[in-house]
């Protein structure tokens, strides 16, 4: 018996789209997200599920207008960010643990910042005056599933949390057909309906 080496080199697995039945197609990410909930809390094998984004597009949306004071305050915060976490590392390793070398490194780091956002916004400010944030948003998103679960998907979905049909689903039921009427017995025959003629409605 061998064991794969810890050091030994694994081949890079190639992306792919999952393929199978679609179960459901959802406007958000948050809608097909439930879905996969609800199979989860249901003891659904979900390994062999999967999240597809169609559509994809990239969605960049304005904050604001750059100025120079937006700029040196965003580049002092991450410069200040920076020092803090060199000095946390300062403070942990120095064998007298002063608490000065956090402060220091801080404000340090909050110095080159603003001076970096500054120089930046400098040279940058013909081409890009604004501030924005990217985000990546697909048109509709499909709940993928093998072909063999997906009965069994649905049957827990249709489900309701205690396990019993929801009421939309139980309006939507048809009614139960009545049985007609049991004929009479044999022994009480029914009484004979007059006939037009035979003289008894004839008046006396």
């Amino acid at each position: 018996m061998t064991n794969a080496s810890p050091f030994a080199r694994r081949t890079p697995s190639t992306p792919s789209v999952p393929r199978g039945d679609v179960l459901g197609t959802y406007d958000s990410y948050l809608e097909a997200q439930k879905v996969v909930n609800r199979l989860a809390m249901a003891d659904f094998p979900v390994k062999q599920l999967s999240i597809v984004g169609n559509d994809l597009k990239t969605v960049e949306k304005i904050t604001g207008k750059l100025t120079y004071g937006r700029a040196a305050l965003a580049g002092a915060a991450s410069g200040a960010w920076f020092g803090l976490f060199l000095g946390l590392l300062l403070f942990l390793f120095s064998p007298t643990g002063d608490f000065s070398f956090i402060l220091a490194a801080a404000l340090i780091g909050a110095g080159f910042g603003l001076l970096f956002g500054v120089v930046s916004y400098a040279l940058n400010r013909r081409r890009r005056d604004f501030t924005a944030t990217h985000q990546v948003i697909a048109g509709n998103y499909q709940v993928i599933i093998d072909p063999s679960l997906v009965g069994r998907a649905r049957q827990v979905l249709a489900e309701g949390p205690g396990g019993t049909a929801p009421a939309a689903m139980a309006a939507d039921a048809p009614a139960p057909v009545e049985a007609p009427p049991a004929p009479p017995a044999s022994g009480d025959a029914p009484a004979a309906e007059p006939t037009p003629g035979d003289g008894s409605d004839a008046p006396r």
